[in-house]
């Protein structure tokens, strides 16, 4: 088995590249200036292509909108096309869930409409509707997997950013707010993956992808606490308090806003039914030894 992988010199690639060599998988990577280039070939001997190359969430928000569409969309097109044309039998497309919502009321399932606010989301969503519009020959499959939150030793995102104000001994001061977040573990993708790819009855299709258990801020703090060895700091300021303090700093440029405080407290719960009806086993990985594995990497 012969796996064609871009976007492996990311955090999920690089995962995947190793996950897949212990798991004696053959694999073989386009780089993004191979993509770039005017044509994309795909070698007789690949069976499947996985697409993780893109260009992600700028949380700075210091991208151009062009560039999103160029990437999330253009490039996935390109590569699709070279597919449809190769020997290869298996594309696996990983999008997002923002290409569905940015905020989610109840629980996000794959029957969702799509509503997406944000340019990355939407350029998702776009490359998504591209593969869905074309016929596929017989005897190929494709597949959309929408990941959460995703994390694993290696990522420095925003889970890094909680784990070193735990580590400073700050009591988390938004501990009123209870709410319920899905997460990912990068061990429960990289599962996914290799089981789509070794089955030949997996059903094609958009699958969501997250650990079983959605758990909330207060409780990733105990996690990161636990890592560290400490007992957790919890500071309950009254919610009306804090939101107060967050359009205030809408105005003054605070350390805290209503984007960020809704980032922190809000909720986004995704269901993984449809792909756990579809595994027919368990992921590998639990939410809360996933974050622990995670927090004890931070570190290192």
């Amino acid at each position: 088995m012969n796996s064609l992988i871009t976007g492996a010199s990311g955090f999920v690639g690089q995962n995947l590249l190793k996950y897949f060599y212990e798991n004696k998988i053959d694999t073989f990577y386009l780089t993004r200036d191979a993509l770039q280039g005017d044509e994309i070939s795909i070698s007789d001997h690949i069976d499947s292509i996985i697409h993780l190359a893109g260009k992600a969430h700028d949380l700075k928000s210091s991208s151009s909108q062009n560039e999103y569409y160029e990437v999330n969309f253009g490039l996935t097109k390109k590569l699709f096309d070279a597919f449809l044309v190769s020997p290869a039998k298996i594309f696996i497309f990983v999008s997002s869930v923002k290409a569905v919502a940015d905020t989610v009321e109840g629980v996000l399932t794959e029957e969702a409409v799509p509503e997406p606010k944000t340019d990355y989301g939407k350029s998702k969503l776009m490359a998504e509707k591209y593969i869905q519009s074309v016929e596929l020959p017989s005897d190929k499959r494709v597949y959309i997997l929408r990941p959460c939150m995703i994390h694993g030793p290696g990522n420095k995102g925003n889970l890094n950013l909680l784990y070193q104000f735990v580590k400073s001994g700050i009591p988390y001061p938004l501990a009123a707010f209870d709410n319920k977040r899905s997460f990912l573990s990068i061990d429960n993708l990289c599962f996914v993956m290799k089981e789509i790819i070794s089955r030949s009855n997996f059903s094609a299709g958009v699958y969501n992808v997250c650990d079983d258990e959605a758990l909330s801020t207060n409780e990733v703090v105990g996690i990161l606490a636990s890592s560290l060895r400490r007992r957790k700091k919890l500071w309950r300021i009254p919610e009306k308090l804090v939101r107060s303090m967050a359009k205030l700093g809408d105005y003054l440029r605070l350390p805290i806003n209503t984007d960020r405080l809704h980032k922190l407290t809000g909720n986004y719960v995704v269901s993984n039914t449809k792909l756990k009806q579809e595994l027919r086993i368990a992921l590998p990985t639990q939410a809360s030894a996933g974050l622990m594995n995670t927090a004890r990497s931070f570190d290192i």
